[in-house]
């Protein structure tokens, strides 16, 4: 399937700003098109039984929540999904465990991983990081949205309309400039997780998503 990637929450225990991960993905859900689960530290057993209360959540509002890295925990919750790093499961052994309905990204960071992306057994690309970020343990420079341009540009010649987001550092301040750099949305954490208030930062973030992409059209 083809994901709705305009804002793409990213709901971490260890960026949640106090909150349970279920009340703040309840709480950004209304501006919300997809929601992932991404939990470094936390036991398996611990992060099935989060995935699922995300999922009893975001099912009745229709959105889809994928796992960070853990194919096992998207099969035992039942997620639609996963979003895989370079250094994560292939692709092609997450497709043949979660099936042709599940939706599978992966993490790109260069021109290189670009153009080796097996795009046709994934569902998008992730590409970052944009801007600076406190939300993950990141030594490498940001790539600002000239660099998401050219990473973009390779992705889009072997397949002109692939769902592509960019994550990192990204507010609504900047989310437009990140779409007219050739996102079609935008990954978020901090911005989301830690505002005073969730719900009023992911409806202005879906704005500027929105807004941005009008404009491209």
């Amino acid at each position: 399937m083809t994901p709705d990637l305009r804002l793409y929450a990213l709901v971490d225990p260890a960026v949640a700003g106090g909150r349970s991960l279920p009340e703040l993905a309840k709480l950004v859900a209304p501006a919300t098109t997809i929601v992932q689960l991404r939990d470094k530290h936390g036991s398996t057993r611990d992060m099935v039984a989060t995935a699922r209360a995300l999922k009893a959540v975001l099912k009745p509002a229709g959105i889809p929540l994928l796992i960070n890295d853990r194919v096992d925990v998207a099969l035992a919750a039942e997620a639609d999904g996963v979003h895989i790093g370079q250094d994560d499961m292939a692709a092609a052994d997450a497709r043949r465990l979660l099936g042709k309905e599940a939706i599978i990204g992966l993490s790109i960071t260069s021109l290189t991983q670009a153009a080796e992306a097996p795009l046709d057994l994934l569902d998008y690309v992730a590409i970052g990081g944009v801007y600076a970020t406190t939300s993950k343990d990141n030594t490498a420079s940001p790539i600002g949205t000239g660099g998401l341009r050219a990473i973009a540009a390779p992705i889009r010649a072997r397949a002109a309309n692939y769902p592509i987001c960019a994550i990192a550092g990204i507010t609504a301040a900047n989310a437009g400039d990140v779409v007219d750099a050739g996102a079609d949305g935008v990954a978020v954490i901090s911005a989301l997780s830690l505002a005073p208030d969730p719900a009023a930062a992911a409806r202005a973030l879906r704005k500027s998503v929105d807004d941005a992409l009008k404009r491209r059209r």
